[in-house]
């Protein structure tokens, strides 16, 4: 099993973006420094709910400022960005990191970054798998050219190529958010494994794992690149010695920043949207995910793998706003629960 930190650079009320970037970055390097396998970062344009709109921006700072730690996007939002520079910056960070680097991509959702970065709505609702395929080409092929519906140009080299880098692997890794079977469908066509939001519980996670396999299967992966998927399950953890603490301590925080977080986005073509109630949702996610003792938090974790198959978990260890708070779950995570598991 292999534990990481998920950072979203979370503004929470009263905070300045200043102050959460300051702790995404210094949560990231006490990953490093206690032992976690990895770190990864989120992407958000135009709210407080993330103040990382860069992904690959901030993953290349991390990546300079650490020597052993696994880095990636979750995600970087493909309809909003060109796959060739995208493609560019995931083979230029790959190689210059040794291979530290993995890329994962998502849909992203109908907001107005689609009309401020000019790719319209077509681009989230049906130009996904294009784009997909196209960043797939760039990061294994050494020229590319494209014909499609939304992206047409001659044949150009690539430069620099991923597989010049002195690693064991062609090129970055690539992973896919999912969230329908949809999603779940392409990813196993193309051999990527999923990366799972922290809202599904243990149940449903089997069951995208499952459909993930009997696609893969349908398309002619074969059984070695079905059996070796390393699937991604996102989290919530917060430690304490006692699970009540942990918990009181997620439902004074989480709150507020997801209703101020998730109140800023704004559809691009004015759809209404239905809202999670702040309070239920943490909630839900302090009962599904590593919150509490680490002892009850390395229980969680080894259950999640053992019924679900996945073995890689992205851990939320920012809920509580506070910078002391999140690096002291983030060693102990690393003290005394990944000992529990290895």
């Amino acid at each position: 099993m292999y534990v990481g930190s998920f950072v979203l650079g979370a503004q929470f009320p009263g905070q300045g973006q200043g102050e959460a970037l300051h702790r995404a970055v210094r949560s990231a390097e006490v990953a490093e420094e206690a032992g976690l396998d990895s770190v990864w970062l989120a992407e958000h344009h135009f709210v407080p709910y993330g103040t990382c709109p860069s992904a690959v921006t901030l993953a290349a700072l991390l990546l300079g400022r650490t020597r052993r730690i696994r880095v990636g996007t979750a995600v970087s939002v493909l309809p909003t960005v060109h796959p060739v520079a995208l493609g560019e910056q995931a083979a230029l960070l790959h190689l210059t990191s040794g291979g530290r680097f993995t890329l994962g991509v998502g849909r992203g959702g109908p907001w107005i970054d689609l009309e401020v970065f000019g790719s319209g709505l077509d681009a989230y609702e049906n130009g996904f798998p294009e784009s997909l395929d196209l960043l797939l080409r760039w990061l294994r092929e050494p020229a590319v050219g494209a014909s499609g519906e939304r992206f047409a140009f001659r044949e150009v080299p690539v430069v620099p190529r991923p597989s010049q880098a002195l690693t064991d692997t062609p090129g970055p890794e690539v992973v896919v958010a999912c969230t329908s079977p949809k999603s779940v469908r392409l990813a196993a066509e193309r051999g990527l494994p999923m990366l799972l939001g922290m809202h599904a519980g243990d149940e449903e996670k089997a069951e995208m794992v499952a459909l993930w396999r009997r696609s893969a299967r349908a398309a002619g992966r074969t059984p070695e690149e079905i059996a070796d998927a390393a699937h991604v399950a996102a989290g919530v953890c917060q430690l304490a010695d006692r699970r009540q603490d942990a918990a009181e301590t997620l439902l004074k925080a989480m709150p507020g920043w997801l209703k101020q977080g998730l109140d800023a986005h704004v559809t691009v073509d004015g759809r209404k949207r239905a809202m999670r109630d702040p309070v239920a949702y943490t909630e839900l996610l302090c009962g599904l995910h590593p919150v509490g003792t680490p002892r009850l938090a390395g229980d969680r974790l080894a259950a999640t793998a053992e019924r679900t198959g996945i073995s890689r978990f992205a851990l939320l260890v920012e809920g509580s706003g506070d910078l002391a708070a999140t690096e002291d779950t983030v060693r102990r995570l690393g003290a005394e629960v990944l000992p529990q598991l290895r």
